[in-house]
């Protein structure tokens, strides 16, 4: 088994931050990319931030300049630090780790977190 497990969510002030942790745990060799996505009431899912292996980053626009992924591969673990909150941002945000169960063959297995409730109020 593979888990992703979230933490860090949470209430806060427009204007404010907040920090996310993602960590996967179980039987696996490695992880590839490891992303955030986030869901508002009312909306579809949407792209926040990825990661690769190597450090490579990419966000959405709305984010760009606010938001800072970033990874740990000896914690197994992804990050997303949210700066000057808007209350647009108010979602639920998932992680997303493309997990390598094994070399050979070579196997992967796309995982999400539980999702972790950010609240930004005015």
């Amino acid at each position: 088994q593979v888990q992703l497990v979230e933490s860090g969510g949470g209430f806060v002030q427009a204007g404010g931050s907040l920090g996310l942790s993602c960590t996967a745990s179980g039987s696996f060799v490695g992880i590839n990319a490891m992303a955030w996505y986030r869901q508002a009431p009312g909306k579809q899912r949407e792209f926040v931030a990825t990661i690769t292996s190597a450090g490579t980053t990419n966000y959405a626009d709305s984010v760009k300049g606010r938001f800072t992924i970033s990874r740990d591969n000896a914690k197994n673990t992804v990050y997303l630090q949210m700066n000057s909150l808007k209350p647009e941002d108010t979602a639920v945000y998932y992680c997303n780790a493309q997990v390598v169960l094994t070399r050979a063959p070579f196997r992967t297995y796309d995982r999400w977190g539980q999702g972790s409730q950010v609240t930004v109020s005015s």
